[in-house]
């Protein structure tokens, strides 16, 4: 465990001591047949912005570093927008030896790799997860109409998929993941990708970070473009480390 205080679990049991890696590696995440197993992680204030001054870093701390790395070391891909990996400055994924260890146990690769969705290619390819991508070479999610000369040269650097005419579709992105082999996929934003899965009603797991500070801005919500709908979650496990808590939601 880290030194930084132990992290408590408080449901569906309390525990003083907890180690998140094994926590969420336990859990069961079984995929239909027709596509992944759709995980979501997000963090928030208390009064629900997803970001601050434009990024999510803002709102994290050490227990939220520790349970993002937990909750990474899970699935086979993890999903980002690319406004979002742009203004995080998004690198490959660090998982632990012991993570990587019992992923090869459970038949997965190693490293979760990394898939951009971006309908027009506007990915800064100038990222470490393009020029320094370790064993895997990233994904990026786009549509039939985008720039055939800015394709060339995101192929250059990584595998193109291709899911919907104008706009990216993700319904069909998801199947196609899973025709590849991909059972957990991992969606880590931002807020409008949150919404597609969230809107199709695709979400099987949800993890919400949440912060103690009051925002009281007008950032955007954890999800942010969805048409109303209420989807029913059932509350599964809660950690707890220095006030901030870590909630995980299963389909109800």
């Amino acid at each position: 465990m880290a030194t930084f205080g132990a992290v408590r679990q408080l449901l569906p049991e309390p525990i003083d001591d907890v180690d998140p890696t094994a926590i969420h590696a336990a859990v069961d995440r079984t995929a239909p047949d027709e596509r992944p197993y759709v995980l979501a992680n997000m963090i928030e204030s208390v009064d629900g912005a997803a970001v601050v001054d434009g990024v999510s870093g803002g709102l994290g701390g050490d227990g939220d570093r520790m349970v993002f790395r937990a909750i990474r070391a899970v699935p086979d891909i993890v999903l980002v927008a690319a406004r979002t990996a742009n203004a995080e400055t998004y690198g490959p994924p660090k998982i632990s030896e012991a993570a990587q260890a019992a992923s090869r146990e459970r038949g997965q690769a190693p490293v979760p790799r990394l898939a951009v969705v971006t309908g027009q290619l506007s990915v800064d390819l100038s990222l470490s997860m393009f020029t320094d991508p370790g064993d895997q070479r990233p994904l990026v999610i786009t549509s039939a109409a985008a720039p055939t000369n800015r394709r060339d040269e995101v192929e250059a650097v990584a595998e193109v998929l291709v899911a919907g005419e104008t706009t990216v579709d993700l319904p069909d992105a998801l199947a196609q993941l899973r025709r590849r082999g991909a059972a957990v996929v991992l969606c880590e934003g931002g807020p409008a990708l949150a919404a597609s899965p969230s809107e199709d009603d695709r979400i099987d797991g949800w993890n919400s970070s949440l912060r103690p500070p009051l925002d009281g801005g007008d950032n955007r919500r954890i999800v942010s473009g969805a048409r109303p709908a209420l989807r029913h979650l059932a509350l599964a496990g809660v950690l707890e480390h220095e006030g901030m808590l870590f909630l995980r939601y299963v389909r109800g």
